[in-house]
């Protein structure tokens, strides 16, 4: 399916993720198909935090240990999806966005428990901070989260720089981002 959208390299196959060797120069992206049963904890081992992974599974177990892991972006679709949705995948986490059919979503917002401020998942962000950090994901400007939210534009800068400060990030493109991957924000 790759080779016939032709916009993709393929650098290296393997059969087993045992068999794959860490990849001697730059991998973007990783899509695994793991045997029935096989386990995908050696992915930490040979896929670099930079790159984006894209499990082709029908096993939650494989899906749960992929959500878990420190990639740059991850997904999952079943493993006969079609051509269209594959590359579909491959440009969102090629943005840096999670993937995964809706119904699996839906299960993962209801199966994780309720974050709060102070949980170990995410940095401390308030619960006024994650209310502008969703604004911000909607696109408003500070004078919009303003109004939205009632509270001055000075205000509301001070938010988005906590915000900036706690998630690591220079710009609201890297906020939002780092909050859809973490499950701060839905889309």
């Amino acid at each position: 399916m790759l080779q016939a959208a032709g916009d993709f390299e393929i650098v290296s196959e393997a059969a087993r993720l045992t068999d794959l060797l860490p990849a001697s120069g730059p991998v973007d992206l990783l899509i695994v198909q793991p045997a029935l049963g096989e386990g995908i904890t050696s992915l930490e081992e040979l896929v670099p935090p930079d790159a984006a992974v894209l499990l082709l599974s029908d096993e939650p177990a494989q899906v749960a240990a992929l959500s878990a892991g420190g990639w740059r972006a991850w997904g999952v679709l079943p493993t006969d999806c079609r051509q269209d949705e594959l590359l579909a995948a491959l440009c969102a986490l090629e943005a840096g966005l999670a993937v995964a059919p809706s119904e699996l979503l839906a299960e993962m917002i209801t199966a994780r428990p309720q974050l709060s401020p102070g949980d170990d998942y995410f940095p401390d962000l308030t619960e006024r901070e994650l209310q502008v950090l969703d604004l911000l994901a909607d696109g408003y400007a500070n004078k919009q989260i303003s109004a939205e939210l009632g509270i001055s534009e000075h205000t509301v800068k001070f938010h988005v720089s906590s915000i900036y400060t706690k998630l690591n990030v220079s710009n609201r493109a890297e906020a939002v981002r780092i909050g859809i991957q973490n499950g701060l924000i839905v889309i």
